[in-house]
């Protein structure tokens, strides 16, 4: 795949100098990478759905590698390698219903044949398993009495030959169901925002106070959504150093909404007079504690001080199925001394009386925070509202237990 490894570099490179960052832009970008190596990858007639997992597990790999940091990444890749496992399953299972319905179509049916087409009937019916089973697992439990005489069957019959032509078609189908798969988790990338914000006149009450921290799109389209039907005042806090609240403040002034821009350290001193807190995040784990701003779990703290609902608002292309102490999970990291100190001010610290150089004074730049779901009310996702002890739940009907141990191997 010379082709599609250009654009794989050319993400890696973005990945790793910080070009690109938040978690929906990683998540959009992933996505469109993975249906662009999805759609040029030539696959064999047979163990198509190995051939494309092994594919997105490798570029998977180079991606998460580049910046762990940014967990969407490698969300979408183990939510694209669940989406290949459930299209084979799908593909698997109408190449049974076709095989039990020829099956039952022969006049010299056997015990064995009644019970083969009883047993598969059921296992149809029960649905995919938490970790769907390949077409060829699924026959290794067809009687061998009964495959070999449903194959000399078919073998003898011109129908049979036809029936077998449309199975080899059903399993050309399955790139193309998962390309059609991966579109539609575009799709929901691009519009959770919208989905999200429909739940806000449900919480969002007249004349109340919100409290929201940083700057967050998903939180802008949710407040300005219920401003449509409600009257309220937003609190917002500046969150330094980047001061994204600012940028934030901006947008509501210019949304209609009324606005008050507080420092971080007076959230406790204001949290008081708030109704609800609503925060956008990082990512959520899957114990449903989330990562966010730096300064988020100081919010959390003085919400839960003054019984204050803390709100989670996130798509679901932030449900991350690993939990915070799994060693694959970077919690943090450190950002670059000059978003607190100008270098001009830095090198006045240094000391260079000894002549080494080092410096008197170190400046400690954290990205994020950790909130543990003790302190998280509710969570609003674009497929509805969960309290943080249904989120595991959540997490697991979005990811193959099988991929959520990516990336295998990393690099330095």
């Amino acid at each position: 795949m010379p082709g599609t490894q250009i654009l794989v570099n050319e993400l890696v490179t973005k990945l790793r100098k910080r070009k690109v960052e938040g978690s929906q832009a990683t998540a959009l970008l992933t996505a469109e990478l993975l249906r662009s190596v999805i759609s040029q990858l030539k696959v064999p007639q047979t163990n198509q759905a190995e051939t494309l997992i092994e594919a997105v597990k490798s570029v998977g790999e180079q991606l998460v590698a580049a910046n762990p940091v940014e967990l969407a990444v490698g969300n979408i890749v183990k939510r694209v390698l669940h989406v290949i496992r459930e299209e084979d399953f799908s593909v698997a299972t109408n190449a049974l219903r076709g095989l039990v319905s020829s099956a039952g179509g022969d006049n010299r049916d056997t015990a064995e044949h009644k019970d083969f087409r009883a047993q598969n009937v059921a296992a149809v019916a029960a649905g995919p398993p938490s970790r769907p089973p390949s077409l060829h697992s699924l026959l290794d439990r067809t009687p061998d009495s009964a495959i070999a005489h449903h194959s000399s069957y078919i073998g003898d019959s011109f129908e049979g030959k036809g029936k077998s032509a449309d199975r080899n078609t059903e399993i050309w189908k399955l790139k193309h169901d998962v390309i059609r798969a991966v579109n539609e988790l575009i799709e929901d990338i691009n519009s959770c925002h919208e989905q999200i914000a429909e739940h806000a006149v449900e919480l969002i009450h007249q004349n109340e106070i919100i409290l929201t921290f940083g700057r967050s799109r998903t939180v802008r389209e949710f407040l300005c959504a219920a401003k449509e039907k409600r009257s309220f005042r937003v609190f917002v806090a500046e969150g330094a150093p980047k001061y994204q609240g600012h940028a934030l403040a901006k947008d509501l002034v210019a949304r209609g909404l009324q606005t008050t821009l507080i420092t971080d350290s007076a959230v406790f001193a204001m949290i008081s007079r708030v109704n609800m807190v609503v925060v956008g995040v990082h990512a959520v784990m899957a114990n449903g504690g989330v990562l966010g701003p730096v300064g988020l779990n100081m919010v959390a703290l003085a919400a839960r001080k003054h019984a204050v609902p803390f709100v989670v608002v996130a798509g679901t292309h932030k449900l991350c199925p690993l939990y915070p102490q799994n060693p694959q999970v970077l919690l943090n990291e450190m950002r670059c001394p000059s978003e607190l100190l100008q270098y001009g001010e830095f090198s006045d610290c240094m000391d260079f009386s000894i002549g080494s150089g080092n410096p008197l004074l170190n400046v400690v730049n954290p990205a994020f925070d950790y909130v543990s779901p003790e302190l998280v009310s509710l969570f609003i996702t674009d497929i509805g509202g969960y309290n943080p002890s249904f989120m595991h739940r959540l997490i697991a009907d979005y990811y193959s237990a099988d991929d959520v141990n990516l990336p295998k191997k990393t690099t330095s």
